[in-house]
């Protein structure tokens, strides 16, 4: 039998729907990211399972999502713990992030269109409505997506997979540098000259601004967190 047809108006759009693991995942995010659980503090599936109420099965499978992310990693005979900033993953992730946003603007340069145009300038509206969220995890995360679209547009399907790698990691630590200059959002004028160079016509200029832009980050972080005077 078939089944009434509603009218249009009363149609009610289909509400996309995680899976399980996927919920938890980003459960366990947020809690790496805030700071609720503490970076290089150890994890076991038992614990997590009792905090967020879960079988072990489907938090198995979100750990393995937060571990491809690098947010957590397994020692063998010692166990599970999230990822503790060092001196050395600070360094690489920026050199890293430098050397893929570089070929990322290469790429995209001459693909760039009216719509990469107000993607970007939404992105960024975005992130600078967190300043006021006193939110480390929307504003991090929000930064992270506004550096995401020339790795979405720039039609390099490897090099966009190199930056889904990364770009956890990244976000955990965005907030780590948020809380230990004690914000909960990026400074209002850090991107400005970045998206003015992203939309603008000097491909040069905007290379070197993401050279600069990173060794600002990567300076600006190893002194909030102690490892340089």
């Amino acid at each position: 039998m078939n089944e009434p047809q509603l009218m249009s108006q009363n149609r009610v759009k289909p509400i996309k729907r995680e899976t399980f693991s996927n919920q938890i995942a980003a459960n366990l995010r947020r809690a790496i990211i805030s700071g609720e659980i503490e970076s290089g503090s150890q994890i076991t599936e038992s614990d997590l399972a009792a905090r967020f109420g879960v079988s072990r099965g489907p938090l198995r499978e979100a750990m393995g999502q937060i571990a491809a992310e690098g947010l957590i990693e397994t020692i063998p005979y010692t166990g599970t713990r999230v990822l503790k900033l060092s001196p050395e993953d600070v360094r690489e992730i920026y050199s890293l992030r430098t050397a893929l946003e570089t070929l990322a603007f290469r790429e995209v340069w001459a693909r760039r269109d009216e719509a990469f145009t107000k993607e970007l300038e939404a992105r960024h509206k975005a992130l600078m409505e967190t300043l006021g969220l006193d939110d480390h995890v929307a504003s991090s995360g929000a930064e992270v997506r506004f550096h995401s679209l020339v790795y979405e547009a720039c039609g390099h399907k490897l090099l966009l997979e190199s930056w889904h790698r990364i770009a956890g990691r990244m976000q955990l630590y965005l907030a780590e540098h948020q809380r230990a200059h004690g914000r909960k959002a990026p400074i209002e004028d850090a991107h400005q000259r970045y998206l003015q160079l992203a939309l603008g016509d000097d491909l040069d200029l905007m290379l070197t601004e993401i050279e600069a832009h990173m060794q600002r980050g990567c300076t600006q972080m190893e002194q909030y967190l102690g490892f340089i005077d």
